[in-house]
This record gives structure tokens, C-alpha cells and sequence, in this order.
């Protein structure tokens, strides 16, 4: 199947022309109005270094539904002895810059170039990126950021220091999401730590199906301070 080449319209073709390994689209830029039209169609931009920009939108998509977070007596534990505080919000870049530079067991480099740092330091600014920050004895020791549009997260990147930073981050969030009403977090691939928390596969039509009832063709920005 060809890869749909971007032009300058704000435009992504449906999801179901994606590859089998989820290559949507090919080109295009990162500013605010694609990564708008990106994320509430359930697309994201994943490209190294030195490539074009490309968008993806896998299936089967792999997702938590709130309800569903498990959170094993273990993990409470640690989430009572360990000293972590948990933030939001408030440093966005320093938890970009650490999911940026920190190396990742079977990656060559990273995938979050600096013109995609550059174009989600603005999108927080506008008010869609978000960040959750993971403090031990006041250092930055875990976090993670994605996108909030309706009642969907879209998680984007994680990073720890210390063991379990990231994990603790991660469930803190989710609970303020149930909290607010939110119904999804995407996960984008299948990884076995998230698994282990509650995440599963959907189908990719099933996705963009909730997509449209959670997100909408208006999408409302997320307020952690209701």
C-alpha cells in the first residue's frame, strides 16, 4: 500500500490506510494545527533524526481504559515508602528533555528530535500538551507527557531515574484522569510494563470509533485545576 504524501493542506487520510505496522503518512510539519488534526484522529508523528516526519496510527492499538488500572499491593507500597511527590504541569521541559536523553534498552538514539521537542514545548503552551513530574528529595526523578483532547490522553513518553518513578507517575495520573471524567489513555504499542497496569489491545477500528465519541470534531483541552 503507498504512503500518503502530506502537502500543505491540514489533511490526514483515515487511519485504516495505515500500513500493517501502522505508516500512515509521510511529510507535512509539526505545527499546532497538524498535531491538533494528528491526535484527535488518533495519529502521532515517530521519526529519527535526519527522516521526513512520519505519522502513524498502529493497529491494534494497545489502550487503558481508567477502570481497568490494576495496581498490585507491591506497587501501593511503594507508592506510600518511597518518597516520591507527584506533580503536574510544572516542568513540561525537563520532563521532555529527560525522555530526549535518556537511553532506552534496544533504541539507537531517540526518536524525540529537536524539532519535535520544539513543536511540543508549544503545544503545552497552548494548552494540549501535558506533563507529569515525579520528585525524589526535590529531584526530578521520573515522568512522562502526552496529549489531552476530550476525554482521551494520549501518552507520548516516559522516563525514570529511580525505580518505580515512572510507574507511580504514571498510576497518579490515570487516577486524576478518572477523576475528571477522562474514559482513555493511549498507549500507542504493546509494551508489557504497561500490561501489567491494565493496558490491552483494541482494534484499530474500535479506536477511532471511541476516538469520535470521546474527542469529536471540536476537541476540548484538559484543566488539571478542576
Amino acid at each position: 500500500m503507498p504512503i500518503y504524501q502530506l502537502s500543505e493542506n491540514i489533511f490526514f487520510p483515515p487511519a485504516r490506510f495505515a500500513t500493517s505496522d501502522g505508516l500512515l503518512a509521510i511529510g507535512g510539519d509539526l505545527s499546532i494545527a497538524r498535531l491538533t488534526e494528528a491526535y484527535k484522529n488518533g495519529i502521532f508523528p515517530w521519526y529519527n533524526e535526519g527522516q521526513p516526519i512520519l505519522w502513524w496510527s498502529p493497529n491494534p492499538r494497545f489502550v487503558l481504559f481508567p477502570k481497568d488500572l490494576k495496581v498490585s499491593k507491591s506497587t501501593k507500597q511503594v507508592i506510600r515508602n518511597k518518597g516520591f511527590k507527584v506533580t503536574l504541569n510544572q516542568d513540561f521541559k525537563g520532563v521532555i528533555s529527560n525522555c530526549q536523553k535518556l537511553p532506552r534498552k534496544g533504541q539507537d538514539g531517540t526518536w524525540i528530535t529537536a524539532d519535535l521537542k520544539k513543536a511540543f514545548l508549544e503545544f503545552q503552551k497552548e494548552g494540549w500538551a501535558h506533563s507529569v513530574e515525579v520528585w525524589q528529595n526535590n529531584e526530578l526523578v521520573g515522568g512522562l507527557y502526552g496529549v489531552a483532547m476530550g476525554q482521551v490522553f494520549f501518552g507520548e513518553s516516559m522516563f525514570t531515574k529511580v525505580s518505580n518513578a515512572s510507574k507511580v507517575g504514571f498510576i497518579k495520573l490515570v487516577e486524576k484522569l478518572a477523576q475528571l471524567n477522562f474514559k482513555l489513555i493511549d498507549c500507542q504499542v504493546y509494551t508489557s510494563h504497561l500490561e501489567s497496569l491494565g493496558a490491552k489491545n483494541i482494534s484499530g477500528e474500535n479506536f477511532t470509533m471511541l476516538l469520535k465519541n470521546l474527542v469529536g470534531d471540536i476537541p476540548q483541552k484538559l484543566n488539571f485545576d478542576e
